[in-house]
């Protein structure tokens, strides 16, 4: 560790240092350091300034210890929280904040000085949301670029130029839908550790009784994978706009399925959706759900699927643990179209009629030794319904 990340283990909580000391507030004129003084600005420039002043509170007009001493921290603690959000290094002397910056930074600041939320827990927090809005404004902007080429008939380029007119008709609704889902998303969170409670440990005392491997992760949960088949040399194969299709084709059939069967999409990764659900039997309704899609649909390729039920390690938006590598390891033995699940998984579901499990010859799986795959099929019932 070198002297600087040492010195940023500074408390959120300690004050800012008195305004005189070198690391307080720096007087005298703002001085931009990313822009140099202009003339006649263009009409593009105009419409770039009044859309970052609408998204940013105002003009750009404080510099970054102006901002942390308004908020009454230290440089290095106002630091920790703007790299926790992913922003950019500025300099002493760029204009780079506004004083929305300084009220967002004083909301955190409070939080831990009131005692709401420990240091540690603040900054993790504030890396969540700046992980997922940054991931989030990317996706909105390419939909929006690729929904104006495909039907303005402009070009990639003049799309992206055009955008800067077209969002500050779309910035108040597209505000008002995130907070909207980030509320129902919480609330279905704290629902999940409900049902977790109630039916995840239930089960998992069914179908995880005595494995010491596991015991020591909190989380009860069925970890599923789907791979799209040769999907790499369909790739190869594509242009462009067809690959951009495929991905969002897969992506939100995924997403649907897995949603309606009360699970949680954890990511993609290029061709292949790794998600989580309360139960064994959730899992396997998601699962067997997935396949029979990617079977049926008539343009992207059938998929692998498999499932364990298992402990997890949950952080980050990711999840970790033995139960995701072995589910995993599952996905690359199965059959196109088909699901497997091991051994424990099918001891928890092999009492309900509405799957079928067939047993399948020993495989030697790296980092598992020996394992029994289980070929999980529809039993009784409709499975999944989707509208």
């Amino acid at each position: 560790m070198n002297d600087e990340d040492q010195q940023e283990r500074v408390d959120i909580a300690a004050p800012a240092p008195p305004s005189g000391s070198p690391d307080a507030a720096q007087g005298g004129q703002p001085h931009d350091g990313h822009h140099p003084p202009t003339g006649t600005l263009s009409a593009d420039r105009l419409a770039m300034k009044a859309l970052e002043a609408r998204l940013l509170g105002g003009e750009r007009k404080l510099r970054r210890r102006e901002v942390a001493a308004g908020a009454g921290l230290s440089l290095l603690s106002a630091r920790k929280l703007w790299r926790a959000l992913g922003f950019p290094n500025f300099g002493d002397e760029d204009v780079a904040f506004t004083e929305r910056d300084q009220a967002a930074l004083s909301t955190v600041v409070d939080l831990v000085r009131s005692g709401k939320l420990t240091e540690e827990a603040a900054i993790s927090v504030t890396r969540s949301i700046g992980q997922m809005t940054d991931r989030m404004v990317v996706w909105q902007i390419e939909a929006l670029v690729e929904d104006m080429v495909h039907e303005q008939g402009v070009t990639d380029a003049v799309a992206r130029k055009r955008l800067v007119n077209e969002l500050p008709a779309l910035v108040d609704a597209l505000e008002e839908v995130l907070v909207y889902s980030w509320r129902r998303q919480l609330n279905a969170g704290v629902q999940r550790l409900a049902v977790r409670a109630e039916a995840g440990l239930q089960a998992s005392e069914e179908g995880r009784e005595g494995d010491e491997d596991d015991a020591p992760l909190p989380l009860a949960r069925a970890v599923g994978f789907a791979d799209l088949v040769s999907y790499t040399s369909l790739s190869r194969r594509m242009n462009e706009k067809t690959l951009a299709r495929l991905v969002q084709r897969f992506e939100n059939k995924c997403a649907e399925i897995i949603s309606v069967g009360g699970g949680r999409l954890v990511k993609t990764v290029g061709d292949e959706v790794l998600y989580i659900a309360e139960t064994p039997a959730a899992g396997a309704e998601i699962s067997l759900a997935l396949a029979q899609a990617f079977t049926e649909d008539e343009i992207l390729p059938e998929a692998r699927v498999a499932m364990v039920w298992g402990r997890i390690l949950s952080r980050l938006g990711d999840i970790y643990g033995p139960t995701v590598n072995l589910a995993a390891r599952l996905t690359t033995l199965a059959d196109p179209g088909t699901v497997l699940v091991d051994s424990m998984t099918a001891s928890a579901l092999e009492h309900d009629e509405r799957f079928v499990l067939a047993p399948q010859p020993p495989e030697n799986v790296r980092g598992f030794g020996e394992i029994r795959p289980v070929r999980l099929s529809r039993g009784l019932g409709k499975g999944l319904v989707l509208d």
